[in-house]
Formats: C-alpha cells, sequence, structure tokens
C-alpha cells in the first residue's frame, strides 16, 4: 500500500518570527523526514520555511499556500509578498480572506489545516487563533507551541507547551 507524505502544518504570526521556537522547530521537522506547509507569507511563515529549506539533506518539500484574488477582468493576483522566498511548492488559491475572517469560507486557512496531518502553532493573531479553530472543528492534531500567555486568545482544548521534544513526541505520535 502506498503511504502519502507526511505533511505539519506551521502557522503563526505573519508579521513576528519567533525565532527562537520557530527556528529549532522547522529544522526538527526536516530532519525527522516531513513536508512543511506554511500560509507562505512573512514573520513565523518565512522563518519557518527559511530554518526548513537550509537542513541538508531533507527528504521534505516547503510548501506554501497562497491567498489571492480573481479580479473583475478574471485576471488572478497573489496577495503581495506572497508567496515568501523559500517556499519551494506554492499553492496558489483565489481565497482572500484571512486574520478576523480566518474562520470563513473564502478564507485560505481551510486549506492550511485541512491538508497536513499534524499542525504546531505558534503565537500569532486573529488569524492564528481561527486555524487553531479549525483544527479542532475538523478534528486535526493540533499543539501549542511557545510561552503560554501569548495563546489567550486560542481554544482552552488546545495543548500548550513550550517543549520542543513534546511537539516532537505529539507529531511522531499523531503521523503514525
Amino acid at each position: 500500500m502506498r503511504r502519502h507524505r507526511r505533511i505539519i502544518g506551521v502557522f503563526g504570526s505573519g508579521a513576528h518570527s519567533h525565532d527562537e521556537w520557530v527556528v529549532p522547530l522547522a529544522r526538527w521537522i526536516a530532519e525527522a523526514g516531513f513536508d512543511l506547509l506554511t500560509g507562505a507569507g512573512g514573520g513565523v511563515m518565512s522563518v519557518a520555511a527559511g530554518a526548513f529549506v537550509q537542513v541538508e539533506g531533507r527528504r521534505g518539500a516547503a510548501i506554501g499556500i497562497i491567498p489571492g484574488t480573481v479580479g473583475a477582468d478574471g485576471r488572478y493576483q497573489p496577495r503581495a509578498g506572497y508567496p515568501n522566498t523559500d517556499i519551494e511548492i506554492p499553492i496558489y488559491t483565489h481565497l482572500p480572506l484571512s486574520g478576523e475572517q480566518g474562520t470563513d469560507p473564502m478564507s485560505r486557512n481551510h486549506i492550511n489545516v485541512l491538508t497536513p496531518h499534524a499542525l504546531v502553532a505558534l503565537p500569532g493573531g486573529a488569524g492564528t487563533a481561527a486555524e487553531a479553530v479549525l483544527a479542532l472543528r475538523y478534528g486535526k492534531p493540533l499543539i501549542l507551541h511557545g510561552p503560554p500567555e501569548l495563546f489567550r486568545r486560542f481554544p482552552v482544548e488546545a495543548e500548550r507547551t513550550t517543549s520542543l521534544e513534546r511537539v516532537a513526541e505529539f507529531l511522531l505520535a499523531a503521523t503514525r
């Protein structure tokens, strides 16, 4: 039986990088042989993709889900600044919504959450919290990684940890 590639979704702030949490996580994901999926923007998304692709000998690819719009003239336009330079497989969508509208059917967050086998949320704003809500709604394995005080807006039932070892254990169990 053919086994699908194992994809880990990493999401978080588009404005803040949280390097101290993101870089070790993204490197571990690459070293463990997973593919990485992000929203392909700045902040956490860019740092995760950059740290991931720098791992020599990795088997996985950096995948990015790109928000965009289709104009009245029928032309497609990705959101400015997307994809970041380290995305190797960009997936362009016509889905423009994010942030406070992150659970709306016209948000790419549904693809961000439904595609990976397991997800790691890092500190972020309304869009990241919306992805956490969707992960729980869809029954996707989710863990929050970073300082607990930065996850006050997130669903209380989501596990929180500052331990990369715990995140690794969670991801390995979720992708068996």
